[in-house]
């Protein structure tokens, strides 16, 4: 679930989907914030939060705008507040990507958001398992552990950091697999 601008979130996206169709019998369905599911500053769109509803995990993802999730998703997230009450998403997995132009952008913040988001909801959050900065593998080079952050100076997401987003894809995948049935049992 996530919100693309100029099209670096969505290419952070499409490795995140990338990563989770390496996982056998898991689907996978895009779900991305649209100008037409804005109205009067108000996110509506009942089918894709029927979609949300019956996923075991949401990865959600937002460029950072000022040290934060962009409007466009914001708006995503306060409409979920109609799920909280009833804590519908509880027990679901979650994980979180953010693009900026800026190495120190506060990316941070805005995984923090999502984190806080999906903790607000029940959800268990996944980051990443791999030390930042260098490492053999050459992934999450901006050492962030709570979820991938990527930089685009000009326009373009750095090689590493989509590799780091398709790792966290899998990831997900592989523990919402094998977890995923065990929980149900706890909601």
């Amino acid at each position: 679930m996530y919100f693309s601008a100029s099209g670096s979130t969505e290419a952070l996206a499409r490795e995140v989907i990338s990563g989770v169709n390496t996982v056998e019998d898991v689907k996978v369905i895009e779900c991305q914030v649209q100008a037409w599911d804005l109205f009067e500053g108000r996110f509506d769109n009942d089918e894709l939060m029927c979609l949300l509803d019956n996923a075991d995990a949401i990865i959600f993802g937002s460029p950072t705008y000022m040290g934060g999730v962009s409007a466009q998703f914001k708006a995503f997230a306060d409409a979920t507040s109609e799920r909280w009450d009833s804590q519908q998403w509880r027990n679901k997995f979650a994980g979180g990507f953010t693009v900026g132009s800026c190495l120190n952008g506060d990316q941070a913040n805005t995984l923090q958001y999502m984190a806080t988001l999906a903790s607000q909801h029940g959800m268990l959050w996944i980051g990443l398992d791999i030390a930042g900065g260098y490492n053999s593998v050459g992934l999450n080079r901006l050492g962030c552990q709570l979820g991938v952050v990527g930089h685009n100076p000009e326009g373009e997401v750095h090689r590493s950091d989509l590799d780091t987003a398709k790792y966290l894809g899998r990831r997900i995948a592989i523990i919402t697999k094998t977890c995923a049935s065990q929980l149900q049992a706890l909601s």
